[in-house]
């Protein structure tokens, strides 16, 4: 019998314990009740106190039901799960086939059907892309061979784990990495890759104390071994005429450094470069930069207007071939970023699939093809997407998003709240351990390896030694009735033309 009192007291002590949670529990439905019922900024929860509260909970969890268990593999978007679970497996290294069909539909507008040759190149024949030469005229050219690399991503809007991460993949897998407009930090120098510095319209990195262009920084920045080239950033595909924003939650005392500005204040870019006002300008501004850092010098931009790009190339024309930039960054108005408005995010700037034969054309046309490459940007996540890129014309692709999703992006949109739960857009230490740069560096070095083997597959198909021997004659296009036409029967003016000719 005294052996049942401890065992009495037990469940008199949890029954207590309940008891008592169970009263905060009611004291907290209280406090919020009244809470509610006297607030006036939201009707929901004033006319539904406690209960109207669920409301927003559930809001919040569909983000996380809809990925996990309702939408369908093709559903989602910017990305959807097959797209992310093809990244994951290559950058895992796994077996990405798939069994038993295609779960894509094969007759919205637009989807790409590529030409299948009766007698496809052989799986033996060597089929290394050419390189190519970016800047022959520079006094340091750059000789580039990746056929995919990783597009601009700041340090700062990325974490520098991540960072390093995706220099030591860029130098294991033999492509180039963007710094972004944030300037260069020692995080992209880490693993010894070719890197592009990127000027932002805040000029990050190389400004002067009221926002200028200033000389001797960016000298010392092309003076690393590492920095091949210059882009000058006028627009991106997420937010067209509008600056880079990045909170101050963000701004470390270290960012702060690299990028030249207050630590813990939001940074807002100008929406343009304030001494980059028409075309006369830009191409004094890339050949300034060109005398400064002998280095190849090109932009990135966004395309809608054909006007401007022809006024351009009639500038260069007036000018010389000399005067022209080096490379073209081609970004689509369906590529990302951490932070946009919605207006310019969803309905601003054309897709890359429309913006990137207007570009190659319209260089074609004006016969500057050969002086300039082009490199493609915008949700090419997929070798699909890529071979795509390359029938319409371009020389490389640059892809952002796909990189992130190799160093384990899980999508779930947090990029602008410093809560990113991979650590790949956080400065939070303890969410940054979850990122280890050695072993992440061989998923990015993967996927890169395995993006260059599928787009190798649909070249051999068409009968094409390699990727950049991909025109346009090669990919059928679905039209609005369920028909495919040639790409080259609604883009004829440059069959895929390339800047290979040149080299």
């Amino acid at each position: 019998m005294p052996d049942m009192f401890p065992m009495l007291d037990g469940v008199i002590l949890l029954s207590n314990i309940l008891l008592f949670l169970l009263g905060l529990v009611l004291l907290a439905a209280v406090v919020l009740f009244v809470v509610d019922v006297t607030q006036t900024k939201d009707a929901v929860r004033r006319n539904y106190p406690v209960i109207g509260r669920f409301r927003y909970l559930f809001q919040t969890l569909g983000e996380f039901f809809r990925q996990y268990f309702f939408a369908m593999d093709r559903e989602e978007l910017p990305f959807n799960r097959a797209e992310r679970e093809w990244i994951k497996k290559s950058a895992h290294g796994e077996d990405n086939t798939a069994a038993f069909g295609s779960t894509r539909s094969l007759t919205p507008p637009g989807t790409p059907i590529f030409v299948n040759a009766p007698y496809p190149v052989m799986d033996e024949h060597d089929t290394t892309a050419p390189a190519l030469v970016i800047g022959a005229g520079c006094a340091t050219p750059y000789e580039a061979r990746s056929l995919v690399n990783i597009s601009a991503m700041s340090y700062g809007s990325l974490s520098a784990p991540a960072i390093r991460a995706l220099s030591r993949g860029a130098k294991l897998a033999g492509c180039w990495l963007n710094t972004g407009e944030g300037g260069l930090s020692e995080h992209h120098l880490d693993g010894g890759c070719d890197i592009v510095f990127q000027i932002g319209t805040a000029k990050y990195g190389v400004r002067t104390g009221d926002g200028a262009l200033d000389e001797e920084k960016l000298r010392d920045v092309a003076g690393h071994g590492s920095v091949r080239m210059i882009e000058i950033k006028l627009s991106q595909g997420a937010k067209p005429g509008k600056g880079g924003l990045l909170p101050g939650a963000k701004i470390t005392g270290e960012i702060a450094a690299v990028r030249g500005i207050p630590e813990g204040k939001d940074s807002i870019s100008p929406n343009r470069h304030p001494d980059i006002p028409d075309n006369a300008a830009l191409l004094d501004a890339i050949e300034r930069v060109r005398r400064i850092t002998g280095k190849p010098t090109g932009i990135k931009t966004v395309v809608s207007d054909e006007r401007w790009f022809d006024a351009l190339c009639a500038e260069i024309a007036r000018r010389g071939p000399a005067s022209a930039p080096d490379f073209i960054t081609v970004d689509g108005g369906d590529g990302g970023t951490g932070a946009a408005p919605m207006p310019l995010l969803d309905n601003c700037g054309l897709t890359v699939r429309e913006a990137l034969p207007i570009v190659v054309d319209t260089l074609v046309r004006t016969g500057l093809r050969d002086r300039v490459k082009v490199i493609a940007s915008g949700k090419l996540v997929t070798p699909a997407e890529v071979a795509w890129a390359y029938c319409a014309g371009a020389d490389f692709v640059n892809t952002a998003r796909g990189f992130m999703f190799a160093l384990g992006c899980i999508q779930s949109l947090k990029c602008n709240k410093n809560t990113c739960p991979t650590g790949i857009t956080t400065h939070d230490r303890r969410l940054q351990k979850g990122l280890d740069p050695a072993v992440k560096s061989v998923r990015v070095a993967n996927f890169v390896k395995k993006m260059a083997y599928g787009v190798n597959l649909i070249a051999h198909a068409c009968g094409a030694d390699h990727p950049r021997a991909l025109r346009r004659h090669h990919v059928r296009l679905v039209q609005g009735d369920g028909r495919s036409v040639p790409m080259d029967r609604l883009w004829p003016d440059a069959d895929g033309a390339s800047g290979i000719a040149a080299e």
